[in-house]
């Protein structure tokens, strides 16, 4: 039969294990992950000195103990509002340890004033289940629409189940108190009790990790689908999702454009400013094209200092007047590079698919028409006389 003393030994033996594969995910910067550690510390050293009540003198075996298991769920509440990017005002951000305060000072006083062990648990009760409560919320406020919900799901579960079980702990203490006066006293109600209440935080930090790994997971996938340089689409994505789209029925009256697009004399500029400036300017130059990019056009790089642009339209005319009023915003707008500002340009080759040929094909005819801008002296946009006359 599981004792009081069993459920302590099976959450510490729990808190260390979380601890050591939280650590493993230090490397990564995934934010709350430090407070979630720190969390399963105080909860160690506080379950150790709640296994040694009356050995221990009440300051460490109650007040302190008790304040550690606080501190542990008021710790991992305000690691999900890092995870999730949440940044509480400062009045809000204190408000949970002023509430830790006001614990402590009602342990003090129902231990040594007014001793009353029942009085003592509604008051722990009573925040554990706040807090419990707001984990779940901010959880399910700030859960990722667009990641599997299971893990997210898991967590505010737990975190629920927690906060319902103090709520009724501290309910049957306010109003019939059972008559074991002592955390470790055995008997049904107490392990009931123990196992809702204490085993929540192995279960918790389960899903913690679970998150924590869908996060990184979440970071792979950006990788695989967007350049790390500039942020635009990555070649594979952009290949893929240009191919996706040769492949769909066209829309009454319009057809598929691709516009291959080079940073002119990009080599000299990292002889002459140096790598980290050439970068720069790859970045600022994805950054001005994409924010001027129309509804359903694609960008991504494809090598180098090599985009290309994908978009539907009426007429040719309608993408070299785009892709022109690009150049222009690039011309004139300078990149910030240490000790200045750099100006460049782009050209471009665009060609208009005709609606049988592969897409290795349409990029081909695309980049014969960017080699052909280059050699009629760059910054210039080219299109096929076939694809301006349809």
């Amino acid at each position: 039969m599981f004792s009081p003393v069993s459920i302590l030994v099976v959450t510490v033996l729990s808190s260390v294990l979380s601890i050591l594969v939280l650590i493993s995910l230090l490397p990564h910067a995934i934010a709350g992950v430090r407070r979630w550690i720190w969390a399963n510390v105080l909860a160690i050293v506080s379950l150790v000195l709640f296994s040694m009540q009356g050995v221990l003198p009440a300051a460490l075996g109650i007040v302190a103990a008790n304040q550690l298991l606080a501190a542990t769920i008021l710790l991992i509440f305000e690691g999900c509002n890092e995870f999730f990017a949440i940044r509480p005002s400062a009045a809000r951000a204190y408000t949970g340890w002023i509430a830790w305060l006001a614990v402590m000072a009602g342990i003090v006083y129902f231990t040594y004033a007014v001793p009353d062990t029942h009085v003592r648990v509604v008051i722990v009760s009573a925040f554990h289940a706040a807090c419990d409560l707001a984990i779940a919320g901010r959880v399910l406020l700030s859960r990722p629409p667009e990641r599997p919900r299971y893990n997210y799901l898991f967590v505010a579960g737990v975190a629920l189940l927690g906060g319902a079980g103090h709520i009724v702990r501290g309910a049957i203490y306010a109003v019939a108190p059972p008559p074991q006066t002592a955390l470790l006293q055995p008997g049904p109600m107490q392990v009931a009790f123990l196992a809702i209440g204490i085993l929540v935080l192995p279960s918790l930090c389960i899903g913690l990790v679970m998150m924590a790994h869908d996060r990184l997971a979440q970071r792979l996938e950006r990788l695989a689908r967007f350049d790390d340089l500039t942020g635009a689409l990555s070649r594979k994505a952009f290949l893929e999702l240009a191919g996706a789209r040769l492949r769909r029925p066209a829309q009454d009256g319009m057809r598929e454009y691709v516009a291959v697009v080079d940073v002119d004399h990009c080599k000299s500029v990292n002889d002459r400013y140096g790598h980290a400036a050439g970068d720069e300017v790859l970045r600022h130059f994805a950054s001005t094209v994409s924010a001027r990019l129309r509804h359903g056009d694609a960008f991504g790089r494809i090598g180098g200092e090599e985009f290309c642009l994908i978009c539907a339209a009426a007429h040719a005319v309608d993408v070299t007047a785009l892709v022109e009023r690009l150049r222009q915003t690039v011309e004139s707008t300078p990149c910030p590079v240490p000790g200045g500002a750099l100006r460049y340009t782009f050209s471009a080759g665009i060609a208009g698919w005709d609606g049988r040929e592969s897409l290795a094909s349409l990029l081909a005819r695309a980049d014969s028409l960017l080699y052909a801008a280059k050699v009629g002296g760059r910054n210039r946009v080219e299109a096929s006389a076939l694809d301006e006359a349809a």
